[in-house]
């Protein structure tokens, strides 16, 4: 088959599109025809030698894709059905024409969203829904500061705040980006090199932020703790900003807070499968119903991976950038 391969890490230049062998998929598992696939900062972090695969998962860059089941193997018992429509997360192999996915990490792609839409919800929506619902335990009338609001999680999470009747406020390195939230009414901060403390004290009333759901990392540790409500949750999801920082361990102690890291691709096949019942539960109607709609910056053929990686690179895309599969 065809998929999106490399010889040796670095820029989005070496980047190309090969020939590799088809998957073979295991008990349990279902293979699936990839149409569309999604581009995420992990993909960019693999491809520069930075984030090495799960043992025993695929090479292949990809952490989610769309497509159509086409074979399930003897064995394995489930209630999907070759030709159904499928949105996956994955652990590796979605910059593929066919990947093999765990049956666990399989959701049906709600009526009314085409291959591209439905690419652009597992990675985005997910992660959102660990930061807002499984780690952050958020209820109606909490504040969540989402950093990166521009972004694919950004913009989940800011959709999926006003579907939870939680208050938004969202970040971005410019008032524009963060305003592209306010659709969903989510307030907007620009942080350019400055802080965000302040005005989130401000603007809540000096209660603070219930949730903070942090992309970006040491750069805004201290800033986080700092505006962070009594008994917050600080749900650290990426690094983008750096691995290091202070923490003021006293003002933590003195709000109760909690600082919690996650990451997706990491957990194990039984803990993906959990999350992904959950959120399907709650998501995939709103999705059907347009409560929810997956923010796409822009589309590019599979043989162009180089050229997405360069705008996601960029940080000047809003939404996600989603790559077709021809065939």
């Amino acid at each position: 088959m065809k998929a999106i391969t490399f010889d040796t890490p670095g820029g989005p230049e070496v980047l190309y599109l090969g020939t590799v062998p088809d998957p073979s998929p295991g008990e349990g598992e279902v293979l699936v025809r990839v149409h569309a696939t999604a581009v995420n900062r992990a993909d960019l972090m693999q491809r520069a030698g930075h984030y090495p695969p799960p043992p025993g998962a695929s090479e292949i860059l990809g952490l989610e894709c769309a497509g159509e089941i086409i074979d399930i193997p003897a064995g394995t018992h489930t209630h999907l059905v070759v030709g159904q429509r499928v949105m996956c997360l994955l652990s590796g192999g979605g910059y593929a024409e066919m990947v093999a996915v765990p049956i666990g990490q399989v959701m049906p792609v709600p009526d009314g969203l085409n291959w591209e839409q439905a690419a652009a919800i597992p990675e985005a929506f997910l992660t959102a829904w660990i930061a807002l619902v499984t780690l952050g335990n958020g209820r109606p009338g909490d504040v969540a500061l989402v950093h990166s609001i521009a972004s694919g999680v950004g913009t989940a999470a800011a959709q999926m705040c006003a579907a939870m009747g939680i208050r938004c406020i969202g970040t971005s390195r410019s008032l524009d980006r963060a305003e592209v939230s306010a659709q969903w009414g989510a307030e907007a901060i620009a942080v350019g090199d400055g802080g965000f403390a302040d005005a989130v004290t401000a603007m809540t009333g000096q209660h603070g932020a219930d949730i903070i759901v942090d992309l970006v990392g040491a750069k805004y540790l201290a800033e986080n703790v700092a505006c962070l409500a009594r008994s917050g949750r600080i749900i650290l999801t990426g690094l983008v900003g750096g691995r290091t920082g202070e923490l003021d361990l006293g003002t933590l102690l003195a709000r109760q807070g909690r600082v919690i890291g996650t990451t997706l691709r990491g957990r194990t096949t039984s803990e993906k499968a959990a999350i992904v019942t959950a959120f399907s539960v709650w998501a995939l109607p709103r999705f059907a119903y347009g409560t929810l709609t997956p923010v796409i910056h822009q589309v590019l053929p599979l043989a162009q991976a180089g050229d997405a990686h360069h705008v996601v690179g960029s940080n000047m895309a809003v939404g996600k950038v989603i790559l077709t599969v021809a065939g």
